[in-house]
């Protein structure tokens, strides 16, 4: 891998630079989200700026919407909308998730009519996975779809779905086969949240926040042509839906950013930080400069058609276990100061730095734990027995 862009690669990154600087002063003040967590924010209007643009997702192919790009492009693009925080939540899922698993199972059909209205910036998604006993280990999820004619009923619940509450559809894994081991048996399916039967309710985090969501499937309906792939085989489509997920730069340009914020808070002390805590954060800027090759190297993968499985979960683990050490950075340099939520006259950057340590607390829980991705490099990657 050539670690340097070419020049052509140079220049798209200068254009998204550009439109950025011109278009994020005019995002409506409400879609901006909690500034310094990631991709935050949910603007359809943004993401219909960059469908105008081509922008959604740019290595698909160009008859669902797509540029054809590589995914060393894609790369380049979803670092530089982390970086500057512009609010690309609401069509991000169908982005990452969704779209790379219709194009590699989906129907034709299915392909046609999601895809294109994914790229066209207006189908946007959750993701219905973990639930009330089934988060690290998803294959014991319960909920149920049994066939009843041309359709699939639906019963269960999911738990910690973000954004369910302003979602037009579901990405949703439902078990089809209850005889089968729990690893087999599961399915896809894309359902309208729209639909009756479908009810959401808030979760409230501990930094105030909503984006999490308790949804109950109560006799859903849900046609036939909504089942994505094979039946009984969405464990492994799931599989793949996660090691796209675990594959994303984002989170580390997200962190690359409030880290250049903290060291500048800690030039403007008006006493020179402790020799340890300049060391810390020269560690910090190194291991995010890694974490950003590493990401780079995954995308290379893909651009060659191999599925970066372990080197996804190497990435999980590393990116959320960062964010965690860069968010106690900050409070070390910024003291008591660092508590002050946004709002708060003299909150450190706003009050993102809050918003950053109470938010971290859960990076290394959500999209599968550390120690499961541990256990997936460990058998994946260097071969363990699993036993």
């Amino acid at each position: 891998m050539d670690f340097r862009l070419t020049p052509q690669q140079a220049a798209f990154r200068d254009e998204v630079r550009a439109f950025l600087r011109e278009t994020l002063p005019h995002v409506p003040e409400d879609d901006l989200g909690e500034e310094g967590l990631g991709i935050g924010g949910w603007s359809p209007w943004f993401s219909k700026r960059l469908a105008e643009r081509g922008w959604i997702a740019l290595p698909w192919p160009k008859e669902y919407g797509g540029l054809g790009l590589a995914h060393i492009e894609q790369a380049i693009f979803n670092e530089e909308i982390a970086y500057h925080r512009a609010p690309a939540a609401a069509h991000r899922r169908g982005v990452f998730y969704v779209g790379p698993i219709l194009i590699r199972y989906g129907t034709e059909e299915q392909r046609r009519v999601f895809l294109r209205q994914i790229t066209a910036g207006g189908a946007f998604f959750c993701q219905g996975f973990s639930e009330p006993g089934a988060g690290s280990d998803l294959a014991s999820l319960q909920t149920r779809a049994v066939q009843d004619g041309d359709d699939f009923v639906i019963n269960g619940q999911k738990i910690w779905t973000s954004d369910a509450h302003r979602a037009d559809f579901c990405w949703l894994a439902a078990r089809t086969d209850p005889d089968a081991p729990k690893h087999r048996g599961i399915s896809n399916f894309i359902v309208d949240m729209h639909s009756a039967g479908v009810t959401v309710q808030p979760l409230t985090n501990m930094a105030d926040g909503h984006f999490f969501n308790q949804v109950f499937f109560d006799n859903l309906r849900v046609p036939r042509e909504n089942l994505v792939g094979e039946l009984h085989r969405g464990w492994y489509q799931t599989a793949t839906t996660l090691d796209f997920e675990r594959s994303s730069i984002a989170s580390f340009a997200g962190v690359r950013r409030t880290l250049e914020e903290i060291i500048e808070l800690a030039r403007a002390l008006p006493t020179r930080p402790p020799v340890s805590v300049r060391h810390m954060l020269i560690d910090l800027r190194t291991a995010t400069e890694t974490g950003t090759v590493m990401a780079y190297a995954v995308a290379s993968m893909q651009d060659r058609g191999l599925m970066p499985s372990k080197e996804a979960s190497l990435l999980k683990v590393f990116s959320s276990e960062l964010q965690q050490r860069v968010a106690g950075a900050g409070m070390k340099v910024c003291g008591m100061h660092g508590q002050l939520a946004p709002g708060t006259p003299h909150a450190p950057l706003m009050g993102r730095l809050e918003r950053m340590y109470l938010g971290a607390v859960a990076a290394t829980i959500g999209g599968g734990t550390s120690e499961i991705q541990r256990n997936v490099i460990a058998t994946r990657g260097l071969g363990l027995p699993r036993n």
